[in-house]
């Protein structure tokens, strides 16, 4: 059968497919009230006829709005992997996603973001850190009757779903790999303050040097706020102490570039004279030398799943399932080129 002159309409879908158009509505809502037999034979009609439905029709028809909100503060390799994965399970389901970047310190913050939610009618908005942890953003929202899915909060509430990793586990991991290779004075480079993943991070590099009883040196911990330029400053000031670490633990990868490229230039030889790890497998980890040790978290799995959540539960409104979703991705543990036993 060849493919209509004419963009094919809902009703061409269910004639080819042999079901009602309500069907076929439902299997373009991914609505779950349908067999796979059957979403199957209309998503293979949908597929020959390259039906596209309209989305100012659809919106027309319901509550629901087909619109998701990705909420953030910051660009960086960790924004553009969640929306790579938020963006393929929102096509797949007929949803468009909206990236919004928000200034907390902006004196306008809230009503620039309750106009936003009056003028756009989301289905749902998924709030990355730190604004996951943002109780501003959070009661907006819930005024706003607008549903969010909170990435890697510092708490879980009874007002909306989570989903994140262990940071504090991945964190402890990740020193004790550095004091295996029998790394004593590791200096620290912490993200920004307030963030849930930050006070987790460096919870989990206390607790396990502690635990091992490896000194905790105050002079070696820095605040980078998780940023390559503030990370790079971070590395010059413990790079220039007198007694400089043998390993840095940076709490993300573009801190840890910040702090090899740092190395390089001072012409420390890595990683006999310098030990380094990050955090999140970005991009940049792959992209330098050495190549980066670091903790994969499944940034596009979590995407998914935060985009899915707002979807299986669209219309909003209607509230989430009880008990309410807190879910934790197990992480991995990735060992590079950019660790090795200290030189004696």
């Amino acid at each position: 059968m060849t493919k209509p002159s004419q963009p094919a309409t809902l009703e061409d879908v269910a004639a080819l497919a042999e079901v009602s158009a309500k069907t076929v509505s439902r299997v373009v809502n991914a609505e779950p009230t349908v067999s796979a037999k059957t979403r199957e034979r209309v998503e293979r009609a949908i597929a020959l006829l390259d039906y596209k439905p309209n989305l100012n029709a659809r919106m027309l028809a319901g509550e629901r709005s087909y619109l998701i909100g990705l909420f953030y503060d910051k660009p960086g390799d960790y924004l553009t992997n969640f929306h790579a994965g938020a963006a393929d399970r929102c096509r797949e389901s007929g949803y468009h996603l909206m990236l919004e970047s928000w200034d907390r310190d902006s004196p306008q913050f809230t009503r620039q973001v309750s106009t936003l939610l009056r003028q756009m009618r989301l289905d749902g908005v998924i709030l990355l850190p730190p604004l996951s942890d943002d109780v501003l953003i959070g009661n907006t929202l819930r005024d706003a009757s607008v549903p969010s899915v909170r990435i890697a909060p510092r708490d879980h509430t009874e007002h909306s779903p989570s989903i994140g990793i262990d940071d504090y586990l991945a964190a402890r991991q990740l020193t004790a790999h550095l004091l295996s290779l029998g790394h004593r004075r590791i200096g620290f480079i912490m993200g920004k303050p307030g963030h849930g993943a930050t006070e987790e991070r460096y919870r989990g590099f206390a607790d396990e040097m502690r635990a091992q009883n490896a000194p905790i040196d105050a002079s070696l911990v820095e605040t980078g706020n998780f940023v390559f330029t503030d990370g790079a400053a971070c590395a010059q000031r413990l790079l220039n102490v007198s007694t400089p670490p043998s390993a840095i633990f940076a709490s993300n990868d573009d801190m840890a570039a910040a702090v090899i490229s740092v190395a390089h230039k001072m012409g420390l030889e890595l990683p006999t004279q310098l030990s380094v790890v990050g955090f999140d497998d970005a991009p940049v980890a792959s992209m330098i030398w050495p190549l980066l040790t670091t903790v994969r978290q499944p940034v596009t799995t979590m995407a998914r799943l935060a985009a899915e959540l707002i979807i299986e539960n669209s219309p909003r409104r209607l509230g989430w399932p009880s008990p309410l979703p807190h879910r934790t991705l197990d992480f991995e543990l990735l060992v590079r080129d950019s660790t090795t036993a200290p030189r004696q």
